[in-house]
């Protein structure tokens, strides 16, 4: 009956949009960030209130399935995490988040689930609690069942988390508790805080992949990032260090753990050239 139940809220807010090269679909799942007891009585930030019904009760999650997309018994899923005074839609519209996806060529499917909406806010909501995010990743495999885009026994393939800005912290926590294997994990001027949960993670398994693009200008992370290649020379697990103007897709298929300086602005590193597209193309053959 709970199962049953779950299915069809998900059947009765679900939206879909067709378009020449993918489907976007949009629906709620109880598994998302947000309602939070934690954040109930809404938040303040810097002496200024951001309340729950503005900004901590959107569950939505928006599927973008290409049109192409192979029926597999295992489907790749790629996460992304919007940072601070965003939402799935700004972020996905100003970062190109789609549109790089897309141009990648990707046999999988891209999810952006809401978080804290239009805040200044890192808090990871539910999704910072011992199996959320697995729930989340089974209700988004049953929408794709629901709309036949998958078979009925299609279970999740490789999963990758991305984001920018204050997108570290859920995505670190998902790491930790989420209660399903994470195998890839592109941070865009994000590593704030956080470090040991992203080395544990990586010492887990000798075939996960961690990528730090960072700036100067990011309110600390790059003071973080060379924090964090101290202790990786301590672990003595290698890494490579380049500059965003002459990196190319073979450092990042050859690098399990790449870090990406570069020179330009927090809010202007993703797009433009298209890096998460870079990542997205050259993320097959460091396997070990």
């Amino acid at each position: 009956m709970k199962t049953f139940l779950i299915s069809l809220l998900l059947i009765t807010q679900v939206t879909n949009v067709w378009s020449q090269e993918a489907k976007t679909i949009r629906f709620s799942s109880r598994y998302t960030s947000f309602p939070d007891s934690a954040r109930v009585n809404g938040h303040t930030y810097d002496s200024i209130y951001y309340s729950a019904k503005d900004h901590y009760r959107d569950s939505s999650v928006l599927l973008i399935v290409p049109k192409n997309l192979s029926r597999t018994n295992r489907v790749d899923l790629i996460f992304w995490f919007h940072g601070w005074n965003n939402n799935i839609d700004t972020a996905n519209q100003f970062y190109e988040i789609q549109k790089q996806f897309l141009a990648s060529g990707k046999n999988a499917v891209l999810v952006l689930a809401e978080t804290a909406k239009n805040a200044p806010d890192s808090y990871g909501g539910r999704l910072e609690q011992p199996g959320d995010f697995s729930r989340l990743v089974s209700d988004v495999l049953q929408q794709l069942k629901i709309q036949k885009l998958v078979g009925k026994k299609a279970t999740a393939g490789t999963i990758t988390l991305a984001g920018h800005s204050g997108a570290y912290r859920v995505i670190a926590y998902i790491l930790s508790n989420g209660g399903m294997p994470v195998d890839n994990v592109y941070l865009f001027d994000a590593l704030y805080s956080q470090v040991d949960k992203f080395l544990s993670w990586i010492q887990q398994n000798k075939n996960h992949r961690f990528v730090n693009w960072y700036t100067n200008h990011g309110g600390g992370t790059d003071e973080v990032s060379i924090q964090m290649m101290q202790q990786l020379d301590q672990l003595r697990l290698p890494y490579k260090l380049v500059e965003e103007t002459a990196i190319n897709g073979n450092d990042v298929k050859g690098n399990r753990i790449l870090f990406v300086h570069s020179p330009r602005e927090h809010n202007v590193i993703i797009n433009t050239p298209d890096n998460l597209k870079l990542l997205l193309q050259n993320e097959e053959g460091i396997k070990q």
